[in-house]
């Protein structure tokens, strides 16, 4: 059965076929090992260092230790239609308290205790509404440039956050190039700048921006600069020192160095934007709002910035998840709605050019535990804010299923929602940047 109903520029798709439920192991540790792994492990360094020809090796150098270089010959910026940011719920947010499905009785038959009361639901319809924490995005939404597809996710389960963010940020299952999908599209054409690809407010280079491809990953954007070139190096020495030492040295080692330097170079127009938010736009406080304000900077720049990652966590609620009153999840809604609100309002006109897409490794299961919370689950929520957004909320609802081991099945596969992101946005192939896989239409974005 399928119902669309389009009021306000919102348009409503959801189809109803029930799904066979799989059943899996739920994490056994309260707090989840393996989510404090991921954002700083042995491995992910490894991968980040080991990089051949692109700034990720460099930019770990130049963030961490605080050395940046200035290149020999410069490369011009080119300035961009069109700016994807890629928002990571970090931990596997539950997509059904920030998208409830009142519709599926299922839902409240399952969490008597912290599901969300119909009757405070935003932009409800006869199916789903928005957590009411969300209410600063409702200018978004009603004047149809904010969206959900729910039930969306990898196409097979897995509930390891390690492997499943590698498996979400690679996009190209069986590979063994380790290639992010984010790095791939940037090397769609021959244009090369490490200001192509930024990842703000985190200097351990994410999966997905990996590659043989330049970016940059940095925690702030103060820390892109050339140590030891400030107010005392009046004759320059220290630039002209690091262009003899790395202008011939080859290897990876000197393109990320050289890359560095690039990215250095170019960057002036950035740090040369007002560091106050403009439109009256305020952040929260804390590092989500700072990477916000960050990437407002970068694009009023408009150094070339395609895409920009930024992560927010820890979305990993198997306590204290909450009620309204209470709790982690109202405690993160309040910040990603009140972060985004101020990051387009100090877009400004700016914004017409920008889109928002979250991802997140995986889903929470149907039945909340014993501790207010909610073990690792499957399906999830990906939310479209912005520039080309058509608003709504999309997707095949599977039907839920009330037992220990049920989650929210998968019926859209993520990629064919970032699929249609990047065709649609940035005019790259899907096959380029999902190599072997073909995307199923999902009609959630416009081109320019």
């Amino acid at each position: 059965m399928t119902s669309r109903t389009e009021t306000a520029g919102r348009a409503t798709h959801v189809t109803g076929d029930p799904a066979p439920a799989t059943t899996a192991p739920s994490c056994a540790e309260v707090g989840c090992d393996d989510f404090a792994r991921v954002a700083m492990s042995r491995r992910s360094l490894l991968r980040s260092a080991a990089v051949v020809g692109g700034l990720t090796a460099g930019a770990t150098t130049l963030t961490t230790v605080g050395d940046a270089f200035l290149q020999t010959s410069y490369a011009a910026t080119r300035s961009v239609p069109a700016v994807l940011v890629v928002l990571s719920m970090r931990g596997a947010v539950d997509g059904m308290s920030m998208v409830v499905p009142h519709g599926d009785p299922v839902y409240y038959q399952a969490r008597p205790k912290i599901g969300i009361p119909a009757e405070t639901l935003l932009a409800k319809d006869g199916f789903f509404g928005l957590h009411p924490n969300l209410a600063p995005l409702l200018p978004l939404w009603t004047s149809g440039r904010m969206a959900a597809v729910h039930a969306a996710g990898l196409p097979v389960a897995n509930r390891s956050h390690f492997a499943a963010v590698e498996l979400v940020e690679d996009a190209d299952p069986g590979s063994r190039e380790r290639i992010g999908w984010i790095n791939r599209l940037i090397g769609r054409d021959s244009y090369a700048s490490p200001l192509q690809a930024m990842q703000l407010g985190n200097s351990v280079p994410a999966t997905a921006v990996i590659g043989p491809q330049p970016t940059l990953s940095v925690r702030g954007l103060n820390q892109v600069k050339l140590a030891g070139a400030d107010q005392w190096d009046k004759q320059g020495r220290r630039p002209r020192s690091m262009r003899t030492m790395w202008g011939d040295v080859g290897g990876p080692l000197g393109q990320g160095a050289r890359a560095a330097m690039q990215a250095v170079s170019q960057f002036g127009a950035v740090t040369a934007t007002s560091t106050t938010p403009a439109n009256g736009a305020v952040y929260p406080t804390g590092g989500f709002g700072d990477a916000l304000a960050a990437a407002a900077r970068t694009i009023r720049g408009d150094v070339g910035a395609e895409v920009i990652t930024i992560d927010q966590g820890n979305w990993d609620h198997h306590v204290n998840l909450g009620t309204l009153e209470w709790g982690s999840m109202q405690q993160m809604t309040t910040q990603f709605a009140a972060g985004l609100a101020a990051f387009f309002t100090d877009l400004g006109p700016l914004a017409s050019k920008v889109t928002v897409v979250t991802l997140s490794e995986f889903g929470r299961r149907t039945r909340e535990n014993a501790n207010y919370g909610l073990d690792h689950g499957y399906g999830t929520v990906m939310m479209l804010l912005g520039a080309g957004v058509r608003g709504g909320y999309y997707g095949r609802w599977p039907g839920l299923v009330n037992n220990d081991n049920n989650d929210l099945q998968v019926t859209t596969d993520y990629r064919s929602v970032l699929a249609e992101v990047v065709t649609a946005r940035l005019g790259a192939s899907s096959a380029q940047v999902f190599p072997g896989f073909t995307p199923t239409p999902v009609g959630v974005v416009s081109g320019l």
